[in-house]
């Protein structure tokens, strides 16, 4: 509803640019592109906003998302403030330009996955454009490992001789005896590292012998403990507590002992506790495992793989999927918001596990 005017310094292609002026197309060329653009329906103002603009837009049409989507936000947007990209207009911004954005990024040392999420994301918001109206097409629509290598090591299971060498290592080892019955549990139920820090003694079920999960515990530098929903909406299940689980459990809540009343968002009575009796989270595990893991290999001649917390998540997944677990209990026991994800851990049979399927199934 407001004049709009371009300005070009030639008015015909074939016109030459003065001296000491920015190359540009020229004023005729001007006006085929608004033309076509008016023809198309485009919105000449909006395909104007910056690629942070954009990505502020896109992340409005979400609320009430989780305070970690929250911080993985801000921290894209911080990128993309100091990022060349940020600034520039999103009609001016072709495949190229993602494609040196991509390499950029691996040049200032972000891990070939972590570009992976931050292209998803501008895509998605670039998608959204599109939609607007906006723009035609969408200059993140291309396949990353087309650009850079993906270094990303791929995820690896313990199998059944480390899992029993490992937890028989920590047995007898008088720092990590400690943490056996914890890592037996972890093993046994496949539940995420956040969600096994949240467990309560409420969430334990003895008699009929079941694990409720509906939570998990984070912890914030900004504002400490938080309880948070479990990742996905299929997160919310009862997990059945095997022989060995169950055996755990009651050792480590006999072991507990009276702690200090911890109130977190009304949960309570939490089960992992540290030496100044506050609940664990993540990263207490992380770095413990890391200890467990070098010290074990200082040992033995068959090292551990590069183990953390969620490879024992991992390891549990993959057991019951080469044990012939129905896919569809197995995506329920994980928590896991497609299918998809769950039959992946099918592709991870070790030559044992395919020897004794074959032995079974020829028999």
């Amino acid at each position: 509803g407001k004049p709009q005017f371009a300005y070009a310094w030639k008015l015909v292609p074939t016109d030459r640019t003065p001296a000491g002026k920015r190359e540009d197309i020229s004023l005729r060329e001007k006006e085929q592109d608004i033309q076509k653009d008016l023809n198309d329906g485009i919105d000449t103002i909006g395909k104007k906003m910056s690629v942070c603009q954009l990505y502020a837009k896109q992340n409005s049409h979400r609320k009430n998302v989780k305070r970690n989507t929250v911080k993985g936000r801000k921290y894209l947007m911080d990128i993309l403030e100091k990022d060349p990209l940020g600034m520039r207009s999103i009609d001016s911004v072709k495949l190229s330009d993602a494609k040196e954005w991509a390499i950029r990024m691996s040049d200032n040392g972000y891990a070939y996955k972590t570009i992976s999420n931050f292209k998803r994301s501008l895509k998605a918001s670039f998608y959204t454009a599109i939609q607007d109206d906006c723009i035609r097409k969408n200059p993140f629509d291309f396949a990353l490992n087309t650009v850079l290598e993906d270094d990303t090591e791929s995820k690896t299971a313990l199998s059944l001789e480390q899992e029993a060498d490992c937890l028989s290592f920590m047995e007898q080892d008088k720092t990590y005896k400690k943490y056996r019955d914890e890592i037996i549990v972890l093993l046994g139920t496949g539940l995420r590292i956040s969600e096994f820090c949240g467990l309560t003694k409420f969430d334990l079920d003895f008699p009929n012998r079941i694990i409720h999960v509906d939570h998990q515990l984070l912890r914030d530098s900004e504002i400490g403990y938080y309880i948070e929903l479990p990742k996905t909406k299929n997160g919310d299940r009862e997990i059945p507590m095997t022989e060995n689980v169950y055996q755990a459990l009651k050792r480590i809540v006999k072991s507990r002992g009276k702690a200090e009343p911890i109130v977190i968002d009304s949960y309570r009575d939490f089960l992992f506790l540290n030496n100044e009796g506050l609940p664990k989270v993540a990263c207490n595990y992380e770095s413990m495992v890391r200890g467990l893991v070098k010290k074990y290999n200082k040992c033995h001649e068959a090292a551990l793989p590069n183990v953390t917390p969620h490879t024992f998540r991992h390891t549990f997944c993959t057991n019951m999927a080469n044990k012939g677990m129905n896919p569809n209990t197995l995506q329920y026991l994980m928590g896991h918001a497609n299918i998809t994800m769950t039959l992946g851990y099918y592709a991870h049979g070790s030559s044992a596990s395919a020897k004794a399927e074959m032995d079974r199934l020829c028999a």
